[in-house]
């Protein structure tokens, strides 16, 4: 996947039960967004942002979030 430099082509997903933190690496793997979303801001974050890779933990909420995205 071929991502302009500026768009984040990898993102990490830190899973809590109320907050989540989000950060973002470009394909120069510079950091493009570093966020801590509630909940109901999590999923429209992601769908407006371009295709790229989710990394999350391994945890019990885990599947339900892969599921969504």
């Amino acid at each position: 996947m071929k991502n302009p430099k500026g768009q984040a082509c990898t993102l990490g997903v830190d899973l809590s039960k109320t907050s989540f933190q989000l950060h973002g690496l470009d394909s120069h793997r510079q950091t493009v967004i570093r966020k801590n979303l509630s909940r109901s801001k999590l999923l429209p974050c992601i769908a407006n942002l371009p295709p790229c890779v989710i990394g999350i933990e391994a945890c019990g909420g885990a599947l339900y979030w892969c599921r969504q995205f």
